[in-house]
Order: structure tokens, then C-alpha cells, then sequence
């Protein structure tokens, strides 16, 4: 009996997922949405509805609505007694504007609060028709702050998954929060928390919920869907969408829209239907603030003559809604006080400690952010603590000790502090966050990267120098899925043995990867110069419909800011297809390319640039020969992979010089030296032999009779060579 129980039960819940994962696309109702909006307010009953097509489903609903009916006309809990419900808010993203702050969060169950609990100002502006009856509800909402393991969380969970903006399956998306969340993998109970999933897109709605039912009590489905930009008033949310919770909760907690169990506002027929609370007026709804709606004249007994319609009441699609009425509030607190519906366990003393939401905290993370981790020497970084769930004390130690110091106004016990850094390397910092009893470390190991002292142009990379793209000063990878990132590949190139390379193959669709250089000093650079950055790829499609997309960024102020300069997409990237793991293996296998709108504007001493590529499950990507120069586009390098002397205390100066160009240098052994002199185009201008000497060396050349302008000195050995520019006034 009990395996045929086990059976059924089963069998329903398998129903209750594949109905919510096999919809049909639904097509935007205008009718249905709240004036000026784009989405459907609501689809609570259209949910419903969908659920009770099966019959087994229907059968245990309408045993439900019986017992409920029943319970309701008894009386509940006398008032008094507050329900208090653990929360948590599931944010499903792409690393979009969907993946809402915590602020926002914490905004919206301040919102949902002071509506429940009446505290709500605007409850004293109702219509003088229904002024004394706004209603404490005299439920409340807490943040769950322990995991179904117990773990210690803030009551919020972040998945990320393109499924955030396939909203026609709720179901998918909660199995994608189950497998995916930062958290917890696994099933949150739905009579244990009220789960909140906050997405891009739910199927054309603003949010969802589902009514109770004793089928779906400990299911994770038993919760509510709300698009992120309904969720509080902060962030993505506005005044105007702030309720949207608020009235989601309310069907949560059985109550229907106050013309009736329709998802339609505005269908004369509703007129003749109730929604279950005797002090709503009958009405068929309205999508606006209309204050003077009388829709029905046919009012319930409790009225006893023709009343306007309660516009102002949450369940009601207007912008101006504020009240439940004292009907509503009996019928929430029903529902709260139902057993079977899983309901009834979330506020019991057990279940409060289980999930955290006693409201007594006490230190469970530190933790902390910053609003950017790479910077330019003398840059100030903003550090933030994000400490969990109750700090009162804080510790600051940052790794070297010297190169830094705090900002005016912080100090190693800041909470918040700032500091600025005045040395390049990459630096590790603690925090150490306290609740007086308790303590937690948070050490984020080379976590702030402070670029070198700016290079000087003509630049070159070929990446022959580096065995990984990890905690380098020179470039920065920037991989915010946390998968395949640029690295470096040790059998494929242009020139050299070594290239970039973005394994692509086999990733996710809609990641994002960039690799950014250190700052490039151009501030010398004479604005009427031309300067040209160029590159060389290699690439093939995974398949003709591969859409990828690279681009090319600089920013002249070590990356505050960066403006786009090329685009390259699809099969302009690439109009061949290979249908395995594919690398370039000769020469015409790759591309060069010329940037050419890099203007005087980013002509500064902290000029950077940003290579990004969107990958949608192509093929992998390969970039080489980096090179940065003033002049017009060549297919050359300017500063060539024979770039491979090192001189010891190397300097050149006067630069700009007027009539006297001054090398100096050191060298161990005694050599012959080539020091040829070209322009920006690479042409030959005079060279000089110069046997150096073992120690200092110091050549001084006459620049009198080159023009103005910028020029070229290649120092050539036995052993490779080195190129550098210099300036003539």
C-alpha cells in the first residue's frame, strides 16, 4: 500500500514538472498587461490552469478548496500571532542586468514586509469609500541564513544558465538552480522555504505563482516566478513593479485576483463570478489607476448597494495598489495555518531554526568585493565588505606590505576602506570579519592587479616569453564563467612558436572572454600622428550557423573605460567551417588585421587594449603578433619577433631630442653592434658599427638633419636585436 502511495505521489509530481516544462510559447496579451507594459502581470491562474488539466490533480485540488472553506469559517489563529516565513531568492542569470544585487533583494523584502505588516504610508491616501479598512496581514518575510545541508548562506542563490531567459519552462528552470546554485545542489523544499526565482524571462509574465495543494507541499516548483525588474524598487526594480511581489505572495497564500480565478482583467462575465473574500467588491479589473471604476452592480451581501471597485487593493492590476482588506487577511492566515499544504510547517519554531530565520544571526563568511581588481599605478580601488550575517569588526592586511597605502578617512579597521596603490605587481588581501564571538578569513590571493609602468611604442606581442596567461602584469584575462579562458599555445603561431589561444570548442553558448593588455605609454605621440594597432587570427566556424563575434576595445584611462573599435562577426570571421577541435597549421590559415580609429583622444600614458570574444559553442580562436605603432597599417611587424637582446641598465635620452641622441648600456662581453636608424614605415635611414666594450657603453648620434618626427633605432647583434622609437623636435 505504501509503495502504491509512494507511486501515485510520484506520478503527480512528474506531472506537475512536465507540465510546467512542455507549454506551448505563449503569445503577449496587451489585454492582460498593466498599462504601458510590455508583459503579462500576471499568470498565477493560466499556471493553474495548465495544472488542472490533469484529473488526478484536479481531484486533490478540489479537496483542498473543501478543507480550506472549511477551515476559513472557523476561524483561524487569533490575531496577534505572527507568521514568520524563511525566504530564499534563487537569481537565475547570464551575468546580465538579471543578476540582480543583493540591495535590490534586501530592498524587495523590506517592500514585502511593510505591505503585509501595514506599514506602508500610502495605506492613509486609500479612497475615502475604503479608508479604515487596509489590514495587517501580521505576516512577516525573513532571508533564510542556513542551506538544506545547514551551510550558512544569505538567503540568496545564483546560478548562472542561459535557461534564465527561457521562461517557457518554470521547471527547467528550477532544475537548473537545483544542479547549478553557488549554494546548495539539491531540492529546497518548498515547505521549508518560499523559494523566489527571479529571472530575465518567464513565459511573457511579470510573475507566477502556484496556489496551495497538499501534491505540491514539499515540492521545489511550490514558489514564485518574478522577472528580475519586478523585484524591489532599486537596481532593475521601480516604484511602479515594487508590488509585484506583494500581489505574487498573495496568491501564494490562496488569494485570487479580486474579479475572480481568471488571469483576465476587464471580461464583463467576471461580474458574476467572486473571488472567495466578502469585503472586495465584485469588479472585473483594471490595468490602471483608475479610482473611480464601478465595473459591477452586482456587490457582494457584505456591501449590501453598488460600491466602486477597490483599485487600490493588491490583487488588482494598478499602479496605485496598497491595501488587503481584513477578508484577505483571514484567508492568507488560513492558508498560512494549513498542515497538509506544507504551509503550516514553514513558520514553526523547527523549521525557523532549520533555515536560519530566527533572526539571530551570528557571523557565518567574510567575505569582500571591490570595484576592479586591475589597475594603473597611483589608482585607488574602493573595497567593500560583503561579510555574512552579522559583523561588527574588521581587519584589513594587504600582501607585500609596502606599495600601498589606505585613503584619507580608512584605515586597516574600515569597513568599507579605500586604498591606493603606488607600486605595479599583483597584490593578496585578507580580511578578517568578526561578530565579537565569532571570526572568518576571506584571503583572496593575488587578487589586485596593478599594471607596470607604461611600455613605449612601437609595442609588440608574439607571446614567446610566457608558458601560462596566469597572474601576469602584462596582460589580463578576464573569464567571468569561470571555464576555458586565453592561454597560451605551444604548437600553433604566425611567427615564433607561441600564440594566443581561446579554447572555444566545447564551451557554453553566450560566453564572454577578453584578454586586456598592460598600459601602453602613447602620450608622446604628436596628435596629428597616425598610430595603428594590428593583429593576426586564425579561426574556423563550427558549423555553417555559428554566429561568434570578436572585437577590439581601447581605453585611455587604463580601462575605466573602453570604447569599441572593430567588430568581426560571423562569417566575416571566418566563412570557413571544421567540424572537430580545429588549429591553424600554416601560414594562410591566418589573418591580419589594421585598426585604424585609435585617435588622439586615447593618446595618454595609460592606453590599453581589450581583445573580446563571444563564443556560442564554435570553434577555438587563435590571435598572434600584437603590435601597437605610429605610422600607417603594414602586414610587417614593427617591433619583430627578433626582439630578444636584453641590455643591462638600458637608457635613451634626450627623448624628444633636439640634435643629440644619447644610448647607454652594458653589456658582459665585449661585441659588434648595429645601430640602424629607420622611419615609422620601416625604411632605411644610415647605420653605424659600434664595437662595445665589456661594461657601460654610452653612442651619442647627431639628429640634426632628420626631419620631425618620430623614427626608429634597431640595435642589432649576433645574438638577436632591439628596437626602440625616438622623437625629433
Amino acid at each position: 500500500m505504501k509503495f502504491l502511495q509512494f507511486f501515485v505521489a510520484f506520478f503527480l509530481l512528474l506531472f506537475v514538472n512536465q507540465t510546467l516544462s512542455a507549454q506551448t510559447k505563449h503569445v503577449f496579451n496587451p489585454a492582460n498587461a498593466r498599462d504601458g507594459e510590455l508583459v503579462e502581470y500576471c499568470h498565477t491562474h493560466l499556471k493553474m490552469k495548465e495544472l488542472l488539466q490533469n484529473p488526478e490533480y484536479a481531484l486533490e485540488k478540489e479537496k483542498e478548496d473543501q478543507f480550506f472553506d472549511i477551515a476559513l469559517k472557523k476561524g483561524g489563529v487569533e490575531k496577534g500571532t505572527i507568521y514568520k516565513i524563511p525566504v530564499v531568492f534563487h537569481v537565475l542569470h547570464i551575468n546580465g542586468v538579471e543578476n540582480i544585487s543583493d540591495e535590490q533583494i534586501y530592498n524587495a523584502v523590506a517592500i514585502l514586509n511593510r505591505d503585509f505588516r501595514k506599514q506602508n504610508a500610502d495605506t492613509a491616501s486609500v479612497h475615502p469609500e475604503f479608508q479604515g479598512m487596509p489590514s495587517d496581514v501580521e505576516i512577516e518575510f525573513v532571508l533564510a541564513t542556513k542551506a538544506p545541508n545547514g551551510a550558512c548562506f544569505k538567503g540568496i542563490t545564483r546560478t548562472n544558465s542561459a535557461l534564465s531567459y527561457d521562461g517557457e519552462s518554470g521547471s527547467a528552470q528550477v532544475t537548473a538552480i537545483k544542479n547549478g546554485n553557488d549554494v546548495y545542489i539539491g531540492n529546497w523544499p518548498g515547505n521549508k522555504y518560499l523559494n523566489i526565482f527571479v529571472c530575465g524571462e518567464i513565459g511573457g509574465a511579470a510573475g507566477y505563482t502556484t496556489n496551495p495543494n497538499p501534491f505540491t507541499a514539499a515540492s521545489m516548483n511550490n514558489g514564485i516566478w518574478i522577472l528580475d525588474n519586478y523585484v524591489g524598487a532599486i537596481g532593475t526594480g521601480s516604484n511602479g513593479g515594487s508590488r509585484t511581489l506583494t500581489h505574487e505572495v498573495g496568491h501564494w497564500l490562496n488569494l485570487s485576483h479580486t474579479w475572480g480565478s481568471t488571469n483576465n482583467p476587464g471580461l464583463a462575465t467576471s461580474c458574476s463570478t467572486d473571488d472567495g473574500v466578502t469585503d472586495t467588491p465584485n469588479c472585473i479589473g483594471v490595468t490602471a489607476c483608475l479610482l473611480n471604476s464601478n465595473t459591477c452592480n452586482s456587490d457582494n451581501a457584505f456591501w449590501g448597494f453598488d460600491i466602486r471597485d477597490n483599485v487600490e487593493n493588491y490583487m488588482d492590476y494598478s499602479y496605485c495598489s496598497k491595501m488587503f482588506t481584513a477578508g484577505q487577511v483571514a484567508r492568507m492566515r488560513t492558508a498560512a495555518e494549513r498542515t497538509q499544504t506544507g504551509r503550516a510547517n514553514l513558520w514553526s519554531s523547527a523549521n525557523l531554526t532549520a533555515t536560519g530565520a530566527t533572526g539571530n544571526l551570528t557571523l557565518c563568511k567574510a567575505e569582500f568585493t571591490t570595484d576592479r581588481t586591475s589597475i594603473c599605478v597611483g589608482d585607488e580601488i574602493q573595497f567593500t565588505d560583503d561579510s555574512y550575517n552579522l559583523v561588527n569588526s574588521w581587519n584589513w592586511v594587504i600582501t607585500p606590505s609596502s606599495g600601498w597605502s589606505f585613503a584619507t578617512g580608512s584605515n586597516a579597521t574600515s569597513q568599507n576602506p579605500k586604498i591606493i596603490f603606488s607600486a605595479s605587481g599583483l597584490f593578496t588581501i585578507k580580511l578578517t570579519a568578526s561578530d565579537g564571538t565569532i571570526s572568518d578569513d576571506e584571503i583572496k590571493t593575488n587578487y589586485i592587479r596593478v599594471q607596470p609602468q607604461a611600455a613605449s611604442l612601437p609595442f609588440w606581442e608574439g607571446f614567446e616569453n610566457y608558458t601560462s596567461l596566469a597572474n601576469l602584469n602584462n596582460w589580463e584575462v578576464y573569464n567571468p564563467q569561470n571555464n576555458n579562458a586565453f592561454t597560451i599555445e605551444n604548437t600553433a603561431s604566425y611567427s615564433g612558436t607561441k600564440c594566443a589561444k581561446l579554447i572555444n570548442f566545447g564551451q557554453t553558448p553566450s560566453n564572454i572572454d577578453e584578454l586586456i593588455s598592460a598600459p601602453i605609454n602613447l602620450s608622446v605621440i604628436p596628435s596629428s600622428q597616425i598610430v595603428t594597432l594590428s593583429f593576426r587570427y586564425a579561426y574556423r566556424k563550427l558549423t555553417s550557423a555559428t554566429y561568434e563575434t570578436f572585437q577590439v576595445y581601447i581605453s585611455g584611462n587604463c580601462g575605466d573605460f573602453w570604447s569599441l573599435r572593430k567588430t568581426i562577426a560571423n562569417n566575416n570571421l571566418s566563412p570557413l567551417t571544421a567540424s572537430t577541435s580545429w588549429k591553424p597549421t600554416q601560414i594562410s590559415d591566418w589573418l591580419t588585421v589594421h585598426v585604424t580609429n585609435v585617435t588622439s583622444t586615447y593618446f595618454t600614458e595609460n592606453f590599453k587594449a581589450k581583445f573580446s570574444f563571444k563564443g556560442e559553442g564554435g570553434n577555438n580562436f587563435y590571435l598572434d603578433d600584437i603590435n601597437l605603432y605610429a605610422g600607417a597599417p603594414s602586414d610587417n611587424l614593427v617591433l619583430g619577433i627578433d626582439e630578444v637582446i636584453d641590455f643591462e641598465n638600458f637608457s635613451l635620452y634626450p627623448n624628444p631630442t633636439d640634435a643629440e641622441l644619447n644610448v647607454q648600456f652594458n653589456v658582459q662581453k665585449q661585441e659588434s653592434l648595429r645601430f640602424e636608424i629607420q622611419d615609422l614605415a620601416g625604411k632605411f635611414i644610415r647605420q653605424h658599427f659600434i664595437l662595445a666594450n665589456e661594461g657601460t657603453n654610452l653612442v651619442s648620434f647627431e639628429t640634426a638633419e632628420l626631419s620631425k618626427g618620430m623614427y626608429l633605432l634597431k640595435i642589432s647583434s649576433a645574438s638577436g636585436a632591439k628596437t626602440v622609437q625616438f622623437i625629433v623636435n
